[in-house]
């Protein structure tokens, strides 16, 4: 499994976890703060890293 896929399982985890277990309110903010922090991160790249980052990725599916 790749990293980025082994990130996703992850944060699934965790986000199934803190609905089963924390309060309903704190729950959804983990689940937005664990999903979104990949995305906002990417979009915090310059458009150069960006294009960097998707030939690297696309190199890596070919394997």
């Amino acid at each position: 499994m790749s990293p980025l896929g082994k990130y996703y399982v992850g944060a699934g985890i965790a986000s199934l976890l803190a609905l089963m277990l924390l309060p309903s309110l704190v729950a959804w903010l983990i689940v937005i703060v664990a999903l979104g922090a990949p995305v906002a991160a990417y979009f915090m790249l310059d458009e150069s890293q960006r294009a960097r980052l998707r030939r690297i990725r696309r190199r890596q599916i070919g394997r």
